[in-house]
C-alpha cells in the first residue's frame, strides 16, 4: 500500500486529491489548522488519518512524519495562506503578515520535506502546489505571489539535488475555493472551475514518470485524458 502526507486536506484542492487518492487504495496522513472542519472532511475516507494542527509548527511536522511511518511514498505541499485580505500593495504590505505568509508557503514546506526525506523512498514524489502568481506580476499580488515564487525555487534546487525523487510545482488554475473567494471578496467565482478538475493533472504527476519540474494540473490532465 502505498503512503502519503497531505497538507491542508479539509476544504478545497486539498480534500479533492485526499478523495480521489483514498478511492486509489492510498494511505494517507492529512492535516489542516481546523480540527472540526477537517474531521468532518475526511469522515468515512478509508485509510486517512487527520491530525490536525499547523505545519509550520515543528512538532506537528515531526507527528505527520512519524504518523506516515518507516516508508513515504508522496509529499503534497497544499497548505497555503493567502495574507491580507483584500491583497495590499507591496508598499503598505503589513511586515508581520508577510513574515507568516512566508513562514507557512515556503519555510514550512521545506521543513516538512527535511523532516520526511529520509522516510522518502526512491522514486517518491513531493508536489509543491503553486500559483500563477508566482511567475506573472499581477497588481496587489506581492505577498502571495513572492511566497510561491520562492517556493518554486526552492523546489526547483531540491529535484537537481534529489535526483532520486519527482519533485514538482504544480499550479493547478483558478479554482472555485474559499480562498479565491477571499482573494476576491464580493466577485461572483461561481464560474470557476471546480477543485476536482485539477486532480487528474496531479495524478498523472503522482502516479506517472513525468521528470521534476514546473507543470500545470489542467494541461497535464488533458494530455492524460
Amino acid at each position: 500500500m502505498s503512503v502519503g502526507i497531505v497538507t491542508g486536506a479539509s476544504r478545497g484542492l486539498g480534500l479533492a486529491l485526499v478523495r480521489a487518492l483514498a478511492e486509489g487504495g492510498w494511505r494517507l496522513v492529512v492535516d489542516a489548522r481546523g480540527a472540526g472542519a477537517l474531521e468532518r472532511a475526511v469522515a468515512g475516507l478509508e485509510g486517512v488519518h487527520a491530525i490536525p494542527g499547523d505545519v509550520s509548527e515543528p512538532e506537528h511536522r515531526r507527528a505527520l512524519v512519524e504518523a506516515a511511518g518507516e516508508r513515504i511514498d508522496l509529499l503534497v505541499n497544499n497548505a497555503g495562506l493567502l495574507g491580507p485580505s483584500p491583497q495590499p500593495p507591496l508598499a503598505a504590505y503589513p511586515l508581520p503578515e508577510l513574515v507568516r505568509v512566508y513562514q507557512v508557503n515556503v519555510f514550512a514546506p521545506l521543513a516538512l520535506v527535511q523532516e520526511a526525506l529520509p522516510r522518502l523512498v526512491t522514486g517518491a514524489a513531493i508536489l509543491d502546489i503553486s500559483s500563477d502568481a508566482a511567475v506573472e506580476p499581477y497588481e496587489g499580488w506581492g505577498g502571495y505571489g513572492s511566497s510561491k515564487a520562492a517556493l518554486e525555487q526552492l523546489t526547483a534546487v531540491l529535484a537537481a539535488e534529489q535526483p532520486h525523487l519527482r519533485v514538482y510545482s504544480v499550479d493547478p488554475g483558478d479554482m472555485r475555493t474559499q480562498t479565491y473567494q477571499e482573494a476576491f471578496p464580493g466577485e461572483d467565482v461561481s464560474q470557476l472551475p471546480p477543485p476536482g478538475d485539477s486532480v487528474p493533472g496531479l495524478l498523472a504527476l503522482i502516479e506517472g514518470s513525468f521528470a521534476s519540474g514546473r507543470y500545470r494540473a489542467r494541461e497535464l490532465a488533458s494530455v492524460a485524458a
